[in-house]
């Protein structure tokens, strides 16, 4: 398989994690003490962690630390905006919008030599 290909697919997996990690127990356990969220989203984060070490180690042979970084940051906000939106039911605003086109400046100028024909 492709290595960007794999790098994307495995972020993309971490991703996923991650924000449940992060943002889930704002929903299933906000009347749980704050110790028993933590624990349980590091316990989630450990399956994040799982994917996203090797995806950087893969991505690393074809790309910057900084592309990394950038892709990694796309793919976040590409996770969660459905996660916000149709699992926490946080209204959906042009401000996502916005924060992507941001983010689609920071590729091009992160990737902009892999563009270059």
């Amino acid at each position: 398989m492709n290595i960007t290909l794999s790098t994307v697919l495995l972020l993309c997996s971490s991703n996923v994690f991650m924000t449940f990690a992060w943002y889930g127990h704002l929903k299933e356990l906000n009347n749980k003490p704050w110790i028993i969220a933590a624990l349980l989203s590091w316990g989630i984060a450990l399956f994040e962690y799982l994917l996203q070490v090797p995806a950087n180690r893969i991505g690393h042979a074809v790309m910057s630390v900084g592309q990394l970084k950038i892709l990694q940051e796309v793919i976040a906000l590409t996770i969660f905006l459905p996660f916000s939106v149709w699992y926490l039911k946080e209204p959906l605003k042009m401000d996502y919008l916005w924060a992507g086109l941001c983010l689609m400046g920071a590729v091009f100028f992160m990737f902009r030599d892999k563009f270059a024909v």
